[in-house]
Protein backbone atom coordinates (compact mmCIF):
# COMPACT_ATOMS: atom_id res chain seq x y z
CA UNK A 1 0.00 0.00 0.00
CA UNK A 2 1.00 3.67 -0.94
CA UNK A 3 0.84 6.73 1.45
CA UNK A 4 -2.20 9.01 0.39
CA UNK A 5 -0.52 11.77 -1.13
CA UNK A 6 -1.09 15.07 0.33
CA UNK A 7 -1.92 17.89 -1.75
CA UNK A 8 -1.52 21.81 -0.57
CA UNK A 9 -4.39 24.39 -1.27
CA UNK A 10 -4.24 27.93 -0.15
CA UNK A 11 -6.33 28.72 2.23
CA UNK A 12 -9.39 31.66 1.79
CA UNK A 13 -9.54 34.78 2.69
CA UNK A 14 -11.72 34.86 5.65
CA UNK A 15 -14.73 37.61 4.88
CA UNK A 16 -14.48 39.11 8.41
CA UNK A 17 -10.85 39.87 7.05
CA UNK A 18 -11.35 43.33 5.88
CA UNK A 19 -9.56 46.58 4.92
CA UNK A 20 -9.58 49.28 7.71
CA UNK A 21 -8.48 51.78 5.55
CA UNK A 22 -11.09 51.33 2.68
CA UNK A 23 -14.50 53.69 3.83
CA UNK A 24 -17.93 51.89 4.25
CA UNK A 25 -20.57 52.92 2.32
CA UNK A 26 -24.50 52.38 1.95
CA UNK A 27 -25.91 51.80 -1.19
CA UNK A 28 -29.76 52.82 -1.89
CA UNK A 29 -31.26 50.02 -4.70
CA UNK A 30 -34.04 50.63 -6.92
CA UNK A 31 -37.07 48.95 -6.32
CA UNK A 32 -40.81 49.54 -7.68
CA UNK A 33 -42.64 50.52 -4.69
CA UNK A 34 -41.41 53.58 -3.24
CA UNK A 35 -42.18 57.32 -5.54
CA UNK A 36 -39.43 58.91 -6.61
CA UNK A 37 -40.42 61.98 -4.20
CA UNK A 38 -40.69 59.96 -1.46
CA UNK A 39 -36.82 58.75 -1.94
CA UNK A 40 -35.99 62.46 -2.67
CA UNK A 41 -38.04 62.92 0.80
CA UNK A 42 -35.78 60.56 2.67
CA UNK A 43 -32.57 61.58 1.92
CA UNK A 44 -33.03 64.89 2.51
CA UNK A 45 -34.82 63.86 6.00
CA UNK A 46 -32.50 61.48 7.17
CA UNK A 47 -29.07 63.04 5.60
CA UNK A 48 -30.12 66.48 5.69
CA UNK A 49 -29.03 67.11 1.96
CA UNK A 50 -30.38 69.66 -0.44
CA UNK A 51 -33.34 69.06 -2.33
CA UNK A 52 -30.87 69.41 -5.54
CA UNK A 53 -28.34 66.46 -4.04
CA UNK A 54 -31.47 64.34 -3.10
CA UNK A 55 -32.94 64.66 -6.16
CA UNK A 56 -29.78 63.44 -8.01
CA UNK A 57 -29.22 60.87 -5.87
CA UNK A 58 -32.68 59.49 -6.14
CA UNK A 59 -32.31 59.77 -10.12
CA UNK A 60 -28.95 57.28 -9.68
CA UNK A 61 -31.02 55.26 -7.65
CA UNK A 62 -34.19 55.43 -10.82
CA UNK A 63 -31.74 55.17 -13.98
CA UNK A 64 -28.64 53.12 -12.60
CA UNK A 65 -30.57 50.92 -10.49
CA UNK A 66 -28.21 52.32 -7.21
CA UNK A 67 -26.98 54.97 -4.85
CA UNK A 68 -24.03 55.46 -2.75
CA UNK A 69 -25.69 57.75 -0.16
CA UNK A 70 -23.37 57.26 2.93
CA UNK A 71 -19.93 56.68 3.87
CA UNK A 72 -17.75 56.49 7.04
CA UNK A 73 -16.94 54.09 9.65
CA UNK A 74 -19.14 50.46 10.08
CA UNK A 75 -20.68 51.40 12.61
CA UNK A 76 -21.87 54.69 10.90
CA UNK A 77 -22.94 52.93 7.27
CA UNK A 78 -24.49 50.32 9.16
CA UNK A 79 -27.21 52.79 11.34
CA UNK A 80 -27.39 54.56 8.25
CA UNK A 81 -28.94 51.77 6.46
CA UNK A 82 -31.04 50.72 9.49
CA UNK A 83 -32.81 54.27 9.20
CA UNK A 84 -33.25 53.64 5.21
CA UNK A 85 -34.81 50.08 6.10
CA UNK A 86 -37.01 51.90 8.50
CA UNK A 87 -38.14 54.20 5.68
CA UNK A 88 -38.86 51.44 3.80
CA UNK A 89 -36.22 52.13 1.12
CA UNK A 90 -33.59 48.79 -0.24
CA UNK A 91 -30.33 49.40 1.19
CA UNK A 92 -27.26 47.43 2.03
CA UNK A 93 -23.96 48.15 3.32
CA UNK A 94 -20.60 47.26 1.41
CA UNK A 95 -16.70 48.60 1.78
CA UNK A 96 -16.07 51.39 -1.16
Amino acid sequence: MTAPAIERTHSPVPEDDVDVERPWVAIVWNDPINLMTYVTWVFQKLFGYSKEKATKLMLDVHTKGRAVVSSGSREQVEHDVERLHAAGLWATVAQD
